[in-house]
Parts: structure tokens; sequence; C-alpha cells
């Protein structure tokens, strides 16, 4: 599978970058005229044209560096449609059909062609031309007036789970689209939102509140906002997290506080006897956690199969035995950084895991892209390169000599001659 990847920064890169530890060939194009990918250039771990954000999010993709508003640049980019089987975009809403990347722009080139747009508000509506970040969202749909203790300020996760999310939602959609596509042999528009992602991930509380008025609130000590006791406890030396999700996790958990006749009690005695009592029974739980360190908690309550687990920081998640066991941190070299370690993918297929290949370096599948996927000439490649399809050639790096037949200053033309007939097709990919 080839994509054609019009990204940059996080959610869209974040979602490519599953495609492409799946064994996708993804063709991520640069903007010559902001020297790439904004991710290259996010502090504090960036030196260059390097960062290790751009790492985390763009390992196994290759660099192609093209204007897309230069007749040059789009010849090409239309040359790379004809070879692929999607174009993948992370723009505005209202940007793909100004710059002519949706299925109706491109079916002419590759009737099978499957055009994924992941925006902030999607293709349609009111919002549709407003710009859209992780931060934004969190706050426009409730995430953060739901986060955090109920004395304090609203909070954002401590992630970007809204640009994590709609990566995950629009590699699905593409492959949806693109297992359409092969069995129908006729492509379509996905059109993804950060808007869309965060709303329907409001789940239950929405329901709750769509149907019987329920408004959710910030609970204390991150507790569930039903069942009890599912939350944050301080213990002696250090904070834990202990759930009782089940019936029998509460029964279980009466006996190692050595309380067991709470489980009859009819105050605790059912979820809703609980929830409704929930003041009174964190009263009596919260001072015995005090009592012992967190360890002892652990062990007693793992030992009769309670949910619990401590809270860790992101060293000790990283070094956790179960983090190893899972290969989740993969190795791969870089020409900056030398040996890089980075958060494995946690989607899984087959036996086989794919090898970890670091990030490109800004157009540096150039001469791959262009002879082998978009089948140029060297002296078509020439020509298109004085006409400024790549940017100004003086400036962008990753071209051969032998290709840099124009003057840095050389504007761009119209008159680069035009491809070769071709018949739409898909590539194969890497």
């Amino acid at each position: 599978m080839r994509v054609i990847a019009v990204e940059q920064y996080g959610a869209g890169p974040w979602g490519s970058l599953h495609l492409a530890d799946l064994g996708a060939e993804v063709i991520k194009i640069e903007d010559p005229s902001v020297a790439g990918d904004v991710g290259r250039y996010v502090p504090p771990y960036a030196e260059g044209e390097d960062s290790l954000f751009f790492e985390v999010f763009n390992r196994n993709k290759r660099s192609l560096s093209l204007d897309l508003a230069s007749p040059s640049g789009r010849a090409v980019f239309d040359e790379l449609v004809r070879a692929s089987d999607a174009v993948y975009s992370n723009l505005r809403g209202d940007v793909p059909a100004k710059i002519g990347i949706t299925y109706d722009d491109l079916k002419h080139l590759n009737p099978r062609i499957v055009c994924c747009s992941l925006s902030g508000f999607g293709m349609t509506g009111p919002r549709v031309a407003e710009p859209g970040y992780d931060y934004i969202l969190q706050g426009l749909l409730g995430w953060m007036d739901v986060t955090g203790e109920p004395d304090g300020p609203p909070a954002k996760s401590g992630l970007s789970l809204v640009d994590y999310s709609a990566g995950f939602v629009a590699a699905v959609s593409l492959l949806a689209g693109l297992h359409a596509a092969r069995r129908d042999g006729t492509g379509m528009d996905c059109d993804v939102s950060l808007f869309d992602t965060a709303l329907s991930l409001l789940n239950y509380p929405a329901a709750w509140h769509l149907n019987a008025g329920y408004e959710p609130r910030r609970t204390r000590h991150s507790s569930h906002p039903s069942l009890v006791p599912f939350q944050l406890f301080r213990t002696a030396d250090a904070w834990i997290v202990v759930g009782c999700p089940k019936e029998k996790f509460w029964q279980r958990l009466t006996e190692v506080v050595g309380h067991q006749e709470w489980a009859q009690d009819p105050r605790f005695a059912t979820f809703a006897d609980r929830e409704r009592n929930r003041g009174e029974l964190l009263a009596l739980l919260e001072p015995l956690f005090r009592t012992r360190p967190a360890a002892a908690w652990l062990d007693a309550l793992s030992a009769v199969g309670v949910p619990c687990g401590p809270v860790n920081s992101v060293p000790d998640a990283l070094t956790d035995p179960h983090t190893a066991a899972r290969d989740m941190v993969v190795t791969t070299e870089h020409p900056r950084y030398g040996r890089m370690r980075l958060p494995g993918t946690a989607v899984r297929v087959g036996p086989d895991p794919r090898p970890d290949g670091r990030a490109p370096r800004r157009n540096e599948d150039f001469e791959y892209v262009l002879t082998q996927v978009a089948e140029c000439s060297d002296e078509r490649i020439a020509d298109l390169v004085r006409a400024g399809a790549f940017g100004r050639a003086g400036t962008v790096p990753g071209i051969p000599d032998r290709f840099r037949t124009a003057s840095p200053s050389a504007p761009d033309s119209a008159t680069v001659p035009p491809p070769p007939p071709t018949t739409p097709r898909t590539g194969t990919g890497a």
C-alpha cells in the first residue's frame, strides 16, 4: 500500500505512522517554502532540521520536498497519485478542496484513489475554516471541564489524546476506504476531524446527559463517576489506583482491608448503594489506605485479584518489566542522534514485527520517489528542478548535483513537459 501524506505536526503523522509501521509505504510531502514539517523544529530536543518530536511521529516514512502551489510541483503530485493507493492529509477542513486533493479532484488520475482528510473540524459545518488543535478541542468539547480536582481549575489531559485518537480514527477510516476501493474499483473521500473524535469520546457521560439529564462533573482523586471505589488512594508513601468494576472485587477488597462486614452492609452492598453513599464509604477507606505503604497494599490486593496499580512516573513506565517483555521500546540509528530509543507501536498484526527505521531527513527520498514511483527520466527531473517543483534548488537538501541545472533563484514555470500518458494504477509500496 502506498500513501501520499500531505501532513505535519502531530495528529496526521500519528495516524500515518501506524500505517508505515504496519508496512505501508508512506511518502511524506514537505513544503519547501516553510522548510518542511514544523515538527522538525519543536523544542526542547531539536537540532537543525532534526528533533526527537519529529522522530517519534515519522519513523519508517519517506520524505519528498514538493511545492504543491507551483504548476511543476503539482505535475509531480499528480504522477504520484497515479502510482498510489491513497492521499492522506491533515490540513484545515476547507483546504483539501481549495488545493484540489479531494476524490473528485483526483479520480480522473486514479479512480481507485482514497482521499483521507483529517482536520480540526471536518470538511463541512460552520467551523470548517477554523484551525483545530488538541488543546482547543479539549476545552471546546468538555474534556477540560471534567478533568482535574473539583476545587481546582479545568485541566487538559497530560497527553494529546484528541490528536492521538483522531490519528487512529483516520488510519481506520483510510483502511476501510482502501478495502472498499479494492473490492469495488472506486475510491472515495474520508472526512475525519478532531471535533468528531473528541465528541464521540464523551461516550457514556454524553449518553447519560442526552437521555437522563446527567451533568458530568469533576470528581475527587480522579474517581470513576459511578463505580465506587475506583480511584486514586494515598498510601503511607505514594499514590495507588484501586478499582472495583465488578461486585466480586468489592467483596475481596473488604477482606484485604479487614472489614468483610462491609460487603453485606446495606449502605455498600451493590454498585448503586456504594455510588449513593460514596462519601461515607470513602471516609472509611481513605484513612485505612494511609496506614501501609504502597507496595504492601499492591501485594495484598494483587494476591486476591483486585485491580490495582502504582502511579508511576514516565521513567518508571518505560522501565517496567512488562514494557521490555512486550518489546515496546524500539531502537534505531540516526545520523545526528546516533542510537535512538523510541516507544513502539501498539498495533500488532501477524507474528513478525516490522523492522523499525528512523524518520527521514527532509527530502531524503527525492531520487527514489522521482525515479521509481513517479518513473521520471533524469532529463525530466532536471526540468522539474529548474521549474521549482521542489522549491528553490539551492535551498532544498537531498537533490543530487546532476539534477541541479537551475540557479537558486530560478522562478517557477508552467512549461514543464507533461507526464507521459499512463493507465491509472495502484502502487505495490515498499
